[in-house]
């Protein structure tokens, strides 16, 4: 029975091939992923146990806001302390924040969040063992910086150029003294690192004569741990110290567990590419089946026994499920070495390191390449073993059993049923807690629809046949007949095509709602020209507020400082504004009372808030700020929530008076006769050209709000796009199954006058019907999951509203008409090349 299956493989090697396709493709994507994390995380691994090479123990001390004032940092004193310490032969003291540089456009290098500035800390020998300069040497003056290679290079700087660095404050001129490579976190991270001379790191970060970390090297054959619990006796007692071992695993950890989330995230696409792959394996080994009808008859005949049929069908499949994975596996190291150079060529960069080809993405190509395929050939191969010979061996078509279907159609509404009731429990619900009931109702609904797909293909094809019969005549009516003609084939090939379509649907439908809620919320709530904030995330400093002020053209400016109250024992996030200002700048609609009472030390409180403190105009409120003092403050005006106001508004001033370290995010500003390009550069211009310091207009502001979601559409468009190719594989297997099966009907309507023209067109109506199908059944669920999911954050992202985007839709029924004509193409091809006479003769 081994050599009949392999002689079987052997023999249809062309229609094996898109079995083969399917598996490759799902195993390429399982070890590819495999392979790239792991890669990634040996490489991440590596670069971060060399960052820590010579660091024996590292010391922080990083106090909040209000222990700043008595503790700011690791004294110098401290630092020499550590330094006279038994086995210490080095200490490298740190202070770090934000710091940026232009390229010759004058556009920030780097993300912001990964642009760090740090002190020149050199040892005895006068070097920094954290730099290798290439160039130059550090800063030893307060003119002075170094940059690391890739942003000098970025830059265009050369040693003894000038160079602007943007910090949190204003922006100043630098002499460039030097050039290094780095193991730092930050220029890994595609970010920039600028080094200062110590007295100007300290005045920019921290204060002077203290540092943030100290770095501390140790003698060879040093006991680590022991040292640390020494270094903990002379350094604050809020201060931390570990081991350079142990934040090196510390990162590692970290790192996987990031890198598990991306693992998580690839591998189901992979599955679902798999599971798409399915449907086309299964009605591969049924089409083979049913070309090998009489042999199998024969088979039985001579003594072969149902459990040899079977083994003998999954005997092929486990060649074929070989095959696929081996091609699957090579496939996969291509496709982790392109991820990998896709990373870098969107500015991600990727540490240097060895392909990693483990044990487990070999295992994992094979186990789930083999298994898969043998899964999904079993039913046919059971159903091979059911034919009775005799009753095979009278004709080379089996007929097809429809009275199983009455079972599989209860089976499919209850489970259908079950699994609808699961989703709208969960939207009811909402939450984490509601999202995990609906991801449990949409698997049982999806599991529901694929087993009753064979009995919606009547009435759903039903509806769309009178379109393709009266814009084809006889050949869209054929086609409409022939589709529904094996309900439970068709069914399998539609489903493939309604799983993608279901995902890219709710997905597409999730998005876009969201974006125009945040599109809304963002037209509603601004009402500014511009809105300005740092690239890095920090807080706009003070003087950026009142140079804004200053600029030519403005008309109104407003900051949306952040501070915080205690009201009646409960801190409430406050907003510092100007009064007067802030209604030009955001929209603020006042329900009772007045905004101008803010300018005389009162306040203004949220109507949610007001109702739940039971605060109203003219209520005192005893407070308490964040220096401890306490004071009484009136309640101005009561105004409606808005995501771009705290629940309590104030006077930047009042603000200012209790808080030293201002934090502003945003600072809002119209403009005199709307925004312009004059205006922008004359805000640019105010702000000292700080390359850091990001000017929106209203299209800007939106596309910060709503591009994630857009650049998130688009990356699962690509990963969906693998289990859309299977399922165009599907449509072609099942045409090509369906031209075998009906080769005397095809002959015969060609000798009664049916041109090859026709015939083709015939096939390729079929197609498109049968991929229609699929996805109005995709879309329909997609729509369907993509609301219930909607209903459990709508309360947490106002303004949001189901919005089905009728033209993706209309764009994803073309693609799928378009995915049937290119799947016919060769069944139609083969279907018009049938000699009349050899397909009609009697057998």
């Amino acid at each position: 029975m081994f050599r009949t299956a392999l002689r079987n493989v052997l023999a249809h090697k062309a229609r094996l091939l898109m079995t083969v396709l399917a598996v490759m493709l799902g195993v390429a994507f399982v070890s590819g992923t495999l392979v790239f994390t792991d890669t990634l995380s040996q490489a991440f691994r590596n670069q971060s146990a060399k960052s820590y090479d010579d660091v024996a123990v590292a010391v922080s001390l990083r106090p909040s806001p209000e222990e700043a004032a008595k503790n700011p940092g690791l004294s110098q004193a401290t630092v020499d302390r550590v330094a006279k310490l038994d086995g210490v032969t080095g200490v490298q003291p740190r202070v770090d924040g934000f710091a940026g540089v232009p390229d010759a456009k004058g556009k920030l290098i780097g993300s912001g969040w990964s642009n760090k500035g740090t002190n020149f800390a050199p040892g005895p020998d006068g070097k920094d063992p954290a730099l290798a300069f290439t160039t130059g040497a550090g800063p030893t003056a307060p003119g002075q910086i170094a940059l690391d290679k890739e942003t000098a290079d970025k830059g265009g700087y050369r040693v003894g150029e000038p160079v602007r660095v943007a910090t949190n404050g204003p922006v100043k001129e630098y002499t460039l003294s030097g050039v290094f490579t780095t193991e730092d976190g930050a220029v890994n991270a595609g970010g920039s690192l600028v080094v200062f001379d110590a007295s100007v790191a300290q005045k920019l970060y921290l204060k002077p004569g203290y540092y943030s970390d100290l770095n501390v090297s140790a003698a060879a054959g040093a006991d680590d741990d022991k040292l640390r619990d020494e270094i903990l006796k002379v350094v604050p007692k809020a201060a931390t110290a570990q081991t350079g071992q142990a934040l090196a695993d510390e990162q590692a950890r970290q790192i996987e567990s990031g890198l598990g989330a991306l693992n998580q995230m690839l591998l189901g696409f992979a599955g679902i590419a798999l599971f798409v792959g399915v449907f086309l394996i299964s009605n591969t080994f049924t089409m083979l089946v049913a070309q090998r009808t009489k042999e199998l008859a024969l088979m039985r005949a001579v003594g072969a026994s149902r459990k040899q049929i079977t083994r003998s069908v999954l005997a092929e499949a486990g060649i074929v499920g070989l095959v696929a994975s081996a091609v699957g596996y090579v496939l996969g190291i291509g496709l982790a070495v392109a991820l990998r150079s896709g990373m870098a060529a969107f500015d991600m960069k990727v540490p240097d390191g060895d392909l990693v080809l483990g044990a487990a993405p070999v295992l994992s190509a094979f186990g789930v390449g083999v298994v898969i395929t043998m899964l999904a050939a079993w039913l046919p191969g059971r159903r091979a073993a059911k034919i009775p010979p005799v009753a095979a061996m009278n004709s080379v078509h089996a007929t097809p059993n429809t009275k199983s279907l009455v079972v599989r159609n209860a089976i499919g509404a209850a489970i259908t049923a079950i699994g609808a009731v699961l989703i709208v429990l969960g939207a009811n619900q909402g939450g984490d807690d509601g999202r995990m009931v609906i991801a449990g109702g949409a698997f049982a609904t999806l599991i529901g629809i694929i087993v009753l797909i064979p009995f919606l293909s009547r009435p759903v094809i039903a509806l769309i046949r009178p379109f393709f019969v009266k814009a084809f005549g006889i050949s869209g009516k054929l086609a409409g007949l022939n589709a529904v003609r094996n309900p439970r084939r068709t069914g399998a090939t539609a489903s493939a095509l309604a799983i993608g379509l279901t995902l890219v649907t709710g997905l597409t439908v999730i998005g876009v709602s969201a974006g125009q809620a945040l599109d809304k919320m963002t037209v509603d709530g601004i009402k500014a020209d511009y809105m300005v904030s740092m690239a890095s995330g920090d807080g706009l400093s003070a003087e950026a507020l009142t140079a804004l002020e200053k600029a030519p053209g403005v008309t109104a400016v407003s900051p949306q400082q952040a501070g915080a109250f205690d009201i009646k024992g409960t801190y409430t996030s406050v907003s510092g504004v100007t009064p007067g200002d802030i209604e030009q700048v955001l929209k603020v609609d006042v329900v009772n009372g007045s905004l101008a009472g803010l300018a005389d030390g009162q306040m203004a409180v949220a109507e949610k808030t007001a109702e739940k403190r039971g605060l109203k105009v003219g209520s005192r409120v005893p407070v308490e700020y964040l220096d401890k003092k306490k004071g009484e403050l009136t309640v101005t005006a009561v105004y409606k929530d808005s995501e771009f106001l705290s629940p309590v508004l104030v006077d930047t001033e009042l603000l200012d008076a209790h808080d030293p370290q201002k934090y502003i995010p945003q600072i809002f500003v119209s403009t005199e006769g709307g925004p312009g390009d004059a205006h922008e550069q004359a805000l640019i211009k105010a702000l000292g050209d700080n390359p850091a310091i990001s000017v929106m207009d209203e299209k800007d502001i939106r596309d910060t709000f709503g591009g994630q979601i857009n650049l998130m559409l688009n990356i699962m468009y690509g990963l969906l796009a693998m289990a859309l190719i299977i399922a165009v594989l599907g449509v072609v297997n099942t045409l090509a199954m369906s031209v075998f099966e009906r080769q005397q009907e095809i002959g015969m309507i060609r000798a009664i006058g049916l041109d090859r023209r026709r015939v083709k067109r015939m096939v390729r109506l079929e197609a498109v019907v049968i991929s229609v199908f699929g996805a109005i059944v995709g879309v329909g669920l997609g729509t369907f999951l993509a609301w219930a999911i909607g209903k459990t954050f709508e309360s947490s992202l106002p303004g949001y509203a189901l919005v089905v985007p009728w033209d993706r839709v209309g764009i994803f029924l073309g693609l799928a008409a378009l995915v049937g004509v290119l799947a016919s193409l060769w069944p139609a091809r083969s279907a018009a090349r049938l000699n009349m006479l050899a397909a009609i003769k009697a057998e």
